[in-house]
C-alpha cells in the first residue's frame, strides 16, 4: 500500500510566533504534529524537540512492537522536552501536544497526547480517531453537555494532558485497519478549532473526490484550503496539518 503525504504549518493572523511544529516521512511511514502550549515559556522550543525525539526514537527502536514503539516515542519525548527545561530554568514549565500517525503492515497506530487531531476521512464521511485531552473532553466524557455547547466553552484551550510537563505522561493509542482511498488528517487545534468537521469533510470531498488518483499536488492544495479557511474564519491560533492519502 502507497501513501501519498503534505504537511505546513502557518502562523496564523494574531500570534507573533508559531509554536507548531510537524514531521513527515514517507520512508518511516511517519507523521507527527506537534502544538507548543500557549502561554507558557519555550512552547516553539516544546514542539521542535517533539518533532526530533520522536522520529530518532522511532527509527532507532524500529523492530519493537507498534504500540509499545509509538507509547515508548512519546515517552522518550516527553523526557527529552522534561530534561531540556530543567537545564535551561528560563523554559520549565513548557510542553506540547503530540499526534501522530504511524503505518506498519495494513495497519495505522495513532499516537495521541493533549488536544491536536487524528481524523479518518472515508466514503465521504468524517470520523475522529484521537481524543482531546482537554478540560471540555472530560466534561463531554460525564455528559455535562454535547460537542455543540463545548464549542463555545471559555475554557476549552485547558489541556489535562501534555508532554514535557511532568515526568511520565499517560499516552493514548488506537489502532486502525487502513483501507486503499482512506485520507488521514493530523492538525493542531488552530485548525479544528476554527474549521468545523463538517467543513474539513466538505473541503476534502471537493479537493480530492477520489483519493484513487489523487497525488502529491492534490494533497498540498487540501492543506493549503484547510489553513486559508482557517484563517478566515479568525486564524487566532497557529495551524498546521498533515495529510496522508492510502493508495
Amino acid at each position: 500500500m502507497g501513501l501519498i503525504a503534505s504537511g505546513n504549518t502557518d502562523i496564523g493572523r494574531k500570534r507573533k510566533t508559531n509554536q507548531d511544529s510537524f514531521y513527515v516521512s514517507i520512508e518511516h511511514k511517519l507523521f507527527v504534529v506537534a502544538d507548543g502550549m500557549g502561554g507558557h515559556n519555550g512552547g516553539d522550543i516544546a514542539s521542535q524537540i517533539a518533532v526530533k525525539a520522536y522520529p530518532d526514537y522511532l527509527i532507532k527502536n524500529y523492530s519493537m512492537d507498534p504500540i509499545h514503539l509509538v507509547t515508548g516515542s512519546i515517552k522518550e519525548t516527553n523526557r527529552s522536552i522534561k530534561s531540556f527545561g530543567e537545564k535551561h530554568p528560563e523554559l520549565v514549565g513548557m510542553g506540547t501536544t503530540v499526534v501522530s500517525l504511524f503505518f506498519r503492515g495494513q495497519n495505522i497506530y495513532i499516537g495521541n497526547v493533549g488536544d491536536s487531531r487524528a481524523y479518518l476521512i472515508n466514503q465521504k464521511k468524517i470520523f475522529q480517531l484521537s481524543r482531546d485531552h482537554s478540560l471540555v473532553q472530560e466534561k463531554l466524557n460525564y455528559g455535562i453537555y454535547n460537542r455543540e455547547q463545548a464549542a463555545n466553552d471559555p475554557q476549552k484551550n485547558v489541556l489535562v494532558r501534555t508532554v514535557g510537563f511532568d515526568d511520565d505522561v499517560d499516552v493514548d493509542v488506537f489502532v486502525y485497519k487502513v483501507n486503499k482511498n482512506d485520507i488521514f488528517l493530523c492538525c493542531s487545534d488552530g485548525l479544528h478549532g476554527k474549521v468545523s468537521d463538517e467543513d474539513i469533510l466538505y473541503l476534502a470531498n471537493k479537493i480530492i473526490p477520489d483519493p484513487s488518483v489523487a497525488n502529491t499536488t492534490s494533497a498540498d492544495l487540501l492543506i493549503k484550503s484547510l489553513i486559508a479557511q482557517a484563517n478566515e474564519n479568525g486564524g487566532q491560533d497557529n495551524i498546521t496539518a498533515i495529510v496522508v492519502i492510502a493508495q
